[in-house]
C-alpha cells in the first residue's frame, strides 16, 4: 500500500479562510477562521496528518450492504441513474453560469420541456446496456424510480420543473457506511432526491447510515443575479477572481464536486458547491475523516470528476486543459499525476451540459478494470499502458445530458476497508 505524506491541513484551512474573508468581507472572516481552525484542529495538527495505525480498518459492520471509501477498490454493487423523462431545465441563472453560450437559446426554447425524445431514447438503450455489462462484470445493480420531471412545482422563494436522476454522482455521496444526500444547487435539481428515496430507505433498513444535508431554500439570495457572462474569457476571469454565480447565503454543494481517497477527500468550491456546503461537510465528517479543498484553472467549475479523477491509490488522472493548483502537494506526497489524452468526441456532437472531458469520467471496477467510451481509443490505450483492462460501452447520446461513467453511477459498495493513503 502506498505510504505518502499529508497535505498540511492548517495551513490549507488558513489559506481557505483569508481567501473567503477577502471575499465575503470582516464579519464573515471571523466566522470562516474559527471553523477552520476548530474543525482542521479536530482532525490534525498544523504540522502532521498522522493516523493511528488501529484505526486503519473498516468500522462498518460485516453484514452492512453499504460501504465504500474510495473510487478504485473492488466494485460489488452501484447505483445507475436513468434517462426517462429527462427535461431541460428552465434557463435560470445558474443554469446559464453552468452552460456554454452555444447552447442557451436551446435553454430559452425548451427548458421545462423534454430532452429531444429520439436522443433521450437512445441515452436509455445505452444505459441499459452499460448495467447489463456492469452485472456480467459481477456487480450488482440498483436503479432510481422513474418520475415525470415535467411536473411544475413552487416553493416560497421559487417555481420550477424538474430535470432528471440520471446523474446519482450528482445528488448521493457515500463515505464508508454512510449516504448522504446532497442538498444540490439547482432549483430544477431540488426534488431529484425523490427517486432514490426507495432505494436509500432499502438501504437504511439494512444498518446504513442516511444524513440529508441542509436543504437551501434556493432564493434568490443563493445566486448572483448580476454574474456578468457573455464568452468564455468572462469565464476565465470571474473564476480566477474566484467569483461563482452561488453566493454564500446559505450552504449548498453537489456531491460530484467531492472526490474520495480513504481518510482524504478532496473538494472543489464551483457553481454549485460553496464553501458553507465545504464547511458543512468538513464538520460533519470530522474527525475521521480530512476534507481538502483544490482548485483548477477552470473557466465553468462545476464537478470535480471530469478535472480530477483519483483512479487508484497513489494514481490520479489529472485534466490538462485545467491544471490543478495545487498539483505539485500531490507530486510532493509521491502521486502519479498522469495528463489523460486529448478527447476524441466530434465538435456536432452535442454536449448541453458538459465538456468533451467526459474521456475521462471513467468509472473503476477495481484498480485493474476500468469502464471507458468506447470511441475514446486513446484514453483506452493509456490505460492499457498502465496495465489496466478496459471495458469499453458506448454511451455517446447519454453523454449528452452532462455525464460520463462516473457521473452515471454511485458505488455503494466497494470490497475495502477505510485506509490512509496521505500518512
Amino acid at each position: 500500500m502506498l505510504r505518502v505524506r499529508c497535505l498540511r491541513g492548517g495551513s490549507r484551512g488558513a489559506e481557505a479562510a483569508h481567501y473567503i474573508g477577502s471575499r465575503l468581507g470582516r464579519v464573515f472572516t471571523g466566522w470562516v477562521q474559527r471553523s477552520f481552525q476548530s474543525t482542521q484542529a479536530a482532525t490534525a495538527s498544523q504540522n502532521t496528518c498522522a493516523v493511528d495505525d488501529n484505526k486503519a480498518t473498516s468500522p462498518v459492520p460485516k453484514d452492512c450492504l453499504v460501504c465504500s471509501y474510495n473510487e478504485w477498490d473492488p466494485l460489488e454493487e452501484v447505483i445507475v441513474g436513468r434517462a426517462e423523462n429527462a427535461c431541460v431545465p428552465p434557463f435560470s441563472v445558474e443554469v446559464k453560469a453552468n452552460t456554454y453560450e452555444k447552447y442557451w437559446e436551446f435553454y430559452q426554447k425548451f427548458g421545462g420541456q423534454s430532452f429531444p425524445k429520439d436522443h433521450v431514447k437512445k441515452a436509455i438503450a445505452e444505459i441499459e446496456e452499460m448495467c447489463n455489462i456492469l452485472k456480467r462484470e459481477g456487480v450488482i445493480v440498483k436503479r432510481p424510480d422513474p418520475i415525470d420531471w415535467s411536473v411544475k412545482y413552487k416553493t416560497p422563494d421559487f417555481e420550477s420543473t424538474g430535470m432528471y436522476a440520471a446523474m446519482p454522482r450528482d445528488i448521493l455521496l457515500v463515505v464508508g457506511n454512510e449516504i448522504i444526500e446532497a442538498p444540490m444547487a439547482w432549483r430544477a435539481r431540488f426534488f431529484e432526491y425523490r427517486a432514490y428515496r426507495r432505494i436509500i430507505k432499502d438501504y437504511f433498513n439494512c444498518g446504513a447510515k442516511w444524513t440529508t444535508a441542509p436543504k437551501p431554500t434556493m432564493a434568490d439570495e443563493l445566486y448572483d443575479q448580476d454574474y456578468p457572462i457573455r464568452s468564455v474569457e468572462d469565464r476565465h476571469k470571474l473564476a480566477a477572481q474566484g467569483k461563482f454565480v452561488t453566493t454564500e447565503f446559505e450552504p449548498c454543494f453537489d456531491a460530484a464536486d467531492f472526490i474520495r481517497a480513504g481518510r482524504d477527500i478532496f473538494v472543489q468550491r464551483s457553481q454549485v458547491t460553496n464553501y458553507m456546503g465545504i464547511e458543512w461537510m468538513r464538520r460533519h465528517l470530522a474527525p475521521d475523516y480530512r476534507v481538502h479543498i483544490i482548485s483548477f484553472k477552470d473557466p465553468n467549475p462545476m464537478h470535480i470528476d471530469a478535472t480530477f479523477n483519483i483512479i487508484g491509490p497513489g494514481l490520479v488522472l489529472s485534466n490538462p486543459d485545467r491544471p490543478c493548483h495545487q498539483i505539485e502537494l500531490f507530486k510532493k506526497a509521491g502521486w502519479t499525476v498522469i495528463r489523460p489524452p486529448v478527447p476524441l468526441i466530434p465538435d456536432d456532437h452535442p454536449l448541453w451540459m458538459s465538456s468533451k472531458w467526459l474521456s475521462m469520467n471513467v468509472l473503476m471496477l477495481d484498480e485493474k478494470r476500468v469502464m471507458v467510451d468506447a470511441n475514446e481509443t486513446s484514453i483506452q490505450k493509456m490505460f492499457e499502458n498502465l496495465g489496466i483492462s478496459t471495458i469499453k460501452v458506448n454511451i455517446r447520446h447519454a453523454n449528452s445530458l452532462g455525464g460520463g461513467f462516473h457521473c452515471w453511477t454511485c458505488d455503494i459498495r466497494r470490497r475495502g476497508t477505510l485506509q490512509s493513503y496521505f500518512d
